[in-house]
């Protein structure tokens, strides 16, 4: 069959890999320049965390030993407060619970390389699509037309797909933009801060996060709300940090532009097995808990399967069947772990309970699982993640009265309780 992929950014270049290896025909447009000849994109992040979810699909692909070169380990966070030392929180207690920074411009351009090089697959940039025929899977681009049997959109938030998906079928759409923006910056490796790990600068009115790269820099992302912010007031009074430690800082701030944040939710994703959106295309959700790459590729291979297994008409209902419960899970959880990375990191009470969460599971490892580590470092879908640790919040209210020997004695009789009630939870679903 042929396919028509609208969007080169990370997902299509992907997908196009996958198609490819199922013998079908692939023809990917891109409105933007190729990534490999010319400088990255402005308004989008620069750097990436790469977790279980997406190793799986780069494993898949047969790319990860590749992107694992191109990638620095962050195996917890490095938070810093005000007057006081910079304190390590580890992401989890086994060596393979830690994410990849990888800078996005590499990435695109591995897997638009190795893309090229398919059978079957043809890579057009600077090709804007102009319109989509959703019935008969045709786009329209300059100067020409060309027809396949399927279109997928994998095109991000703004889809042109789904804009002409939604014309056909008049589909639901609920885009909410957060308060606050991003800028960029750059901490130079004359730093000297510890480059494996997510470095954290949090303050009630902004937020900095920083990425390792590889020549010991680290990328910069400075959230804040996008109204009535002086972003150097900010950080000299709440992030007071940052100003040593980026010393052309007055520079950098007047060349950054502020980039927004963005949330989609959409149904459906798909149309008479001619049409099928991935990504952000239906999907875009806040970057609080590095879902969005990862989420992107899980819906690769997660359609990828779908094909291997029906038609297109099926695969496509079952595809959106099997991923649209959870990436709406993972809008309310990415929404939400702004609010922990923001004033949960500064919380006595909420450092005590992840300390708890991450003992627990070191005693529990398979009955007891952080939601943060469900998320992030395996592929349980969203969904049942977020239901794990709801029933895990249970059995700690029920068991907050208990101290000591009691309370290790209600653990383990929970133990089993947990894990069949998770089973049972899950197969309701």
């Amino acid at each position: 069959m042929k396919a028509l992929i609208v969007g080169g950014g990370l997902s299509g270049p992907l997908l196009s890999i996958f198609l490819s290896a199922r013998g079908h025909e692939v023809e990917l447009v891109e409105r933007r320049p190729d990534p490999r000849t010319s400088p990255p994109a402005g308004g989008r992040s620069i750097n990436l965390g790469v977790s279980a979810r997406g190793i799986r699909a780069l494993r898949a692909a047969g790319l990860w030993a590749e992107v694992r070169k191109l990638a620095v380990p962050m195996r917890g966070r490095m938070v810093h407060l005000p007057g006081k030392a910079p304190a390590f929180h580890p992401y989890g207690r086994s060596r393979d619970q830690i994410l990849h920074s990888v800078r996005r411009d590499g990435l695109a351009s591995l897997l638009v390389e190795r893309a090229e090089k398919q059978s079957g697959v043809r890579l057009a940039f600077d090709t804007p699509c102009l319109a989509v025929d959703p019935d008969t899977a045709t786009l329209t681009l300059p100067g020409r037309q060309v027809s396949g049997d399927f279109v997928v959109g994998a095109d991000g938030a703004s889809s042109v797909v789904r804009t002409a998906l939604h014309r056909r079928l008049a589909g639901n759409f609920r885009r909410d933009h957060l308060e606050w923006g991003y800028l960029e910056l750059t901490i130079p490796a004359s730093a000297g801060l510890p480059i494996e790990a997510l470095h954290l600068w949090p303050g009630s009115g902004g937020l900095a996060v920083a990425h390792p790269n590889l020549d010991g820099s680290l990328t910069c992302t400075l959230f804040l709300p996008r109204h009535g912010s002086d972003p150097a007031a900010l950080i000299a009074g709440q992030l007071p940090g940052l100003t040593a430690l980026i010393p052309d800082l007055p520079d950098q701030l007047a060349a950054a532009e502020m980039s927004t944040l963005t949330t989609v939710r959409t149904s459906p994703w798909q149309h008479d097995g001619r049409v099928v959106l991935v990504g952000d295309a239906c999907h875009a959700v806040y970057p609080f808990y590095g879902q969005g790459m990862n989420s992107s590729f899980e819906d690769c291979v997660v359609l990828d399967r779908c094909l291997s297994e029906h038609p297109p008409a099926e695969a496509f209902a079952a595809y959106e069947r099997a991923r649209r419960p959870h990436t709406d899970v993972l809008a309310e959880l990415s929404e939400r772990n702004f609010f922990d990375l923001r004033d949960g990191v500064r919380s006595p009470l909420a450092v005590a309970r992840k300390r708890l969460d991450l003992e627990l599971h070191r005693l529990f490892p398979n009955a007891w699982v952080p939601l943060y580590t469900l998320v992030s470092h395996t592929t349980v879908p969203y969904g049942d993640a977020l239901r794990r640790a709801r029933t895990q919040e249970r059995i700690a209210a029920a068991a907050a009265g208990l101290t000591g020997a009691a309370l290790v004695a209600a653990l383990v009789a929970a133990k089993g309780i947990t894990a069949r009630r998770f089973r049972r939870e899950r197969t309701s679903t």
